[in-house]
Parts: C-alpha cells; structure tokens; sequence
C-alpha cells in the first residue's frame, strides 16, 4: 500500500509526546517516513506559538497599567473561551498561506501579529478589543513585541514550500476540559468545538493521530518538561496546573470516538458540512517518547523500536482508512 496521508492532525492533552512524535519525524530519512508511515515529506502548523505571544501581550499590557485581554492572570485559563477558537482561525489563515504561497513582508511584525489576531477573534464571534487600545498603547505594544513576531513571521514564511503535492500537512493542537468533567464538553471548549471551525479544505484530506496518555500522566509530564527559562519552547514550555486542572483536566476524543456513526472515526460538523476523520491511537500511557528530547545519538535501540513500531501501527490504520 503506497497511500500517502494528505493531512494528520497530531492531537492530545499538554505534554503527552505531540513534540517529540514530530522531533523523531523530522529525524529520520524520508523515504522510511514514506514506507513505514504514509508520510510525505512534513510541513507542520501548530497553534502553541500564538498561545505564547497571546500570554505575553497580557504581559506587557499589564506591566503599562492596562488591563490583561486574554487571560485572567499569568497563570490562569482564558478570560473568554472562545479565544480557542481564535487559535483555530489563526491555523487556518496559516494553512491557506500555505496553499496560495503567500509569504508575508512587513514592516513591523509585531502591528501584523495584533491584526492577526484581532481579526481571528471576530471570526470565532469575539467582539474587538486589540484595536480599541489607544493609539499609543496598540504603538507600544507592537513595538514590544516586534522582535518576537518577527521570529514567528520568519518561520512562518521559511514554512512555506513551492507546492504541497506529496507532502503531509501536520497539525498539532490541545483541547480538554474541567478535570472530571462530564460529557460531551459545551462549546468552547473540546475538540468537538475547535474541529468544528476547521477550513473545510483541511478536514476533507484530514487524519487524526491522537497521543493517548491519561490526564494524570499528562500533569505529570507537564511538570517534568517545564523549563521556566524558555516559556516559548516547543519542547520545553510548562502549561499552568489551574489551566492543567480547569482546560486539559480531561479530554472528548473517547465520546466523539464512541458517538461516530461510523467506527475508526471522529464525527466532524463544520460550516453546514459532515465529516468522517479517520483516527488512530498511539498508545503513550507508558511513556515511549521523553527520549527523543535528548540527543539523538544518545536514544536507545529499544526505545526507538517501540516508538516507531506503535507510530508504524497507528498510522499504516489512518492509511488503510483511506481505501
């Protein structure tokens, strides 16, 4: 079977092995990728680094006396839930960039990183707030974090290749709710609610691969990683233990499994339209992947075999769901 995945959403609670799934991707020669995956050579959206930048304009607009936008406090959930849904339309316009090949210049990031933002908020049916700062305030604030925006902007463009044909799109993203919650989790909060609001164009190619760990476990690997000193990194940022308990205390992807109307697959409503997304687990409720955070030529034989062959399992399923 030589079927190559078009799109895989890389799902699962904080710290559960998304990053290191994608680490030990990128590490290996693409043609085993293509052969024992159904991989293409990646091009990966994630929608981590607007969650960091959103947590430091709070904070910068707090250290100018102004009041936090997104976030109750530096620790603490999202002021209005629906801002998971702004995350979501952020990835979206990322992927139409992708499609259309749309590299972005400018000359300040960071004023294009506040209408960015500004803009996916009223889609996900926020009312503004960035663009009703004084003049001033919106100025600073840009100013402040145009070095980081800039980064962003960099990468984003570098992610952008001449064509997508061949290639594998993966998308990584985390959604739960209140530790014990009962299901299925209200609108905003759940993958239900942001695969709902997913550009059709991507669900009509889209997988999902979901790292299966328990919410404890994810706690636990969240503490382990946290590196205070690199709160922007992909591999090493810590996620808040309220946030932990109140945002990712649980997760629906088990209800949305077991309420498809079609099994191996995940009920999609989005834009009037119904979706069947394939998924697979891979089972990380014993941790098969912190190795990968070291240096690969320290990774021991044993642990790279059990991680590629859960990979190899749970994917050649997502292939197989295709035919």
């Amino acid at each position: 079977m030589d079927r190559t995945l078009d799109c895989v959403l890389l799902l699962a609670l904080p710290a559960s092995g998304k990053s290191e799934v994608r680490r030990y991707l990128k590490s290996l020669p693409p043609a085993s990728c293509r052969k024992d995956f159904h991989l293409g050579d990646t091009v990966q959206l994630d929608d981590f680094p607007y969650v960091h930048l959103m947590r430091r304009i709070d904070d910068e607009l707090s250290a100018m006396k102004q009041a936090r936008v997104f976030f109750q406090a530096p620790d603490k959930p999202f002021v209005d839930g629906r801002d998971w849904g702004t995350l979501i339309e952020l990835v979206n316009e990322d992927y139409w960039d992708l499609v259309c090949h749309k590299r972005i210049q400018t000359a300040s990031a960071g004023r294009l990183l506040l209408e960015r933002i500004e803009h996916a908020a009223g889609l996900a049916g926020l009312a503004p707030r960035l663009s009703r700062l004084d003049g001033k305030t919106h100025k600073a604030l840009a100013q402040k974090l145009d070095a980081e925006a800039a980064d962003l902007l960099r990468e984003k463009n570098d992610n952008i290749p001449d064509s997508l044909e061949g290639r594998t799109l993966v998308m990584e993203f985390a959604r739960g709710g209140p530790d014990k919650a009962s299901m299925p989790l209200p609108a905003p909060l759940g993958y239900r609610y942001s695969l709902s609001l997913l550009d059709p164009a991507i669900l009509e190619r889209a997988s999902i691969l979901y790292v299966w760990v328990t919410p404890e476990e994810s706690r636990r690997k969240n503490h382990e990683r946290t590196d205070p000193n690199d709160p922007g990194s992909i591999l090493h940022h810590g996620v808040p233990i309220e946030v932990m308990l109140k945002d990712y205390g649980c997760d629906d992807m088990d209800w949305l499994e077991q309420n498809a109307r079609r099994p191996g697959t995940v009920p999609v409503e989005a834009r009037g339209r119904h979706f069947d997304l394939p998924v697979a687990r891979f089972d990380n409720r014993m941790d098969r992947t912190t190795f990968v955070r070291g240096d690969p030529k320290s990774w021991p034989a044993d642990k790279v075999r059990s991680l590629h062959d859960g990979l190899k399992d749970a994917l050649t399923r997502l292939a197989q769901a295709w035919h």
